[in-house]
């Protein structure tokens, strides 16, 4: 839901995270007798919506594996050490990967400093995918609810973290087959995939009203400039704390 707050001059909530745990090898890591992405693969194959499945690095992809300490047999797993990311319907999200040209960033170490301080801490939220409005979809790990495995969207229009119900695999359904049209209704302008699909994955649109402000309304009418993502999710949290969401 949509709440609207006045445009005003404005000049995280931060969880701890668990101690760290001794971490795995990569090699522990790779399930080869049953990896997860012959499933993805397959979601992807039968997807409604456009999926691009970026090229992976081999030596990155092991990399960010052992930073992000999940088993190959998982979705998650399996599109960290197979993918550099998925862009979905033309880059509107950017669902985090083991980085690629197009999409320069990883799983882990664009969680780095923001749900954790170092690689094996356990975070009370994972970073998985964004959008080029500026919307962050953070897994739970416990310093969201009491829901831990479900998806949260870190919406620009309201700056609340609203409850999808749905886990990680399932979240890649909704980015698959979901009507993206409908979820994002009233905040996709007209000509925007022309302009999404030109859009660095490093990179969002910011707009100004901004989009929880009540002049923001109509995304038609508001100015639009691109920024980078790490940019607007440190914005998204000051303005947050700003509107006294965060104390």
């Amino acid at each position: 839901m949509k709440v609207r707050f006045p445009l005003i001059v404005l000049t995280f909530i931060t969880f701890a995270a668990t101690a760290q745990t001794k971490m795995k090898e990569a090699e522990e890591l790779i399930d080869k007798a049953d990896p997860g992405w012959t499933i993805v693969e397959d979601w992807i194959k039968t997807a409604k919506n456009k999926v691009e499945v970026l090229p992976v690095d081999a030596l990155k992809a092991k990399d960010a594996l052992y930073k992000t300490q999940v088993t190959t047999r998982s979705s998650m797993g399996a599109i960290v050490f197979m993918t550099g990311g998925l862009l979905i319907d033309d880059g509107w999200i950017r669902i985090l990967g083991s980085g690629n040209l197009k999409f320069n960033r990883t799983l882990p170490d664009w969680n780095k400093g923001k749900s954790f301080k170092e690689f094996g801490e356990t975070p009370p939220f994972l970073l998985i995918a964004d959008d080029a409005i500026g919307g962050f979809y953070l897994l739970n790990g416990g310093g969201l609810g009491t829901d831990v495995g479900k998806v949260y969207y870190f919406s620009p229009d309201n700056l609340e973290y609203e409850q999808l119900d749905i886990t990680y695999s399932e979240f890649l359904g909704f980015c698959f087959n979901n009507d993206l049209d409908k979820f994002y209704e009233g905040n996709r302008w007209n000509g925007w995939r022309q302009e999404v699909s030109k859009l660095k994955g490093d990179e969002v649109f910011n707009f100004y009203p901004f989009l929880w402000s009540a002049e923001g309304s109509d995304i038609n009418k508001s100015s639009r400039k691109i920024i980078p993502v790490q940019e607007q999710y440190n914005l998204n949290l000051d303005l947050r704390k700003q509107l006294g969401f965060d104390q």
